[in-house]
């Protein structure tokens, strides 16, 4: 894999058991808050299965894919139901109840590891 993945899987395998966290919060955990698709990128391409908890990771609203192409569940769902996740519907996690977030955070609840005026520019 590349540094990118390297750094991300890093944040991953650091999920706990029963909590989840959002594409956007592993980006900003590794210092790259504008790239939460591309994290969602380094999930689908993990070849260590198993070794990296790749179902913790979900839509900033919680959302995950309850169902396959066949009304199946997913494997995600299957796994988060049996690690006793809390869920608000079929489709979305409960994040008040199971929502953890990497690393130090500011009083806006952002990484404090990161120059946001830098980041951001004119948006921050």
């Amino acid at each position: 894999m590349g540094a990118f993945n390297d750094k991300v899987y890093e944040v991953v395998r650091q999920i706990p058991y029963g909590c989840v966290s959002t594409y956007g919060d592993i980006a900003r955990a590794i210092g790259q808050p504008r790239k939460a698709l591309f994290v969602g990128y380094a999930m689908k391409s993990s070849l260590e299965e198993g070794a990296i908890p790749c179902h913790r990771v979900v839509y900033k609203d919680g959302r995950i894919y309850p169902t396959d192409e066949e009304g199946n569940p997913t494997v995600q769902s299957i796994m988060l139901h049996r690690e006793g996740v809390l869920f608000l519907d079929e489709d979305h996690v409960d994040l008040a109840a199971c929502h953890w977030t990497p690393g130090r955070l500011d009083a806006e609840g952002r990484p404090t590891d990161i120059d946001w005026a830098a980041e951001m520019g004119d948006l921050f």
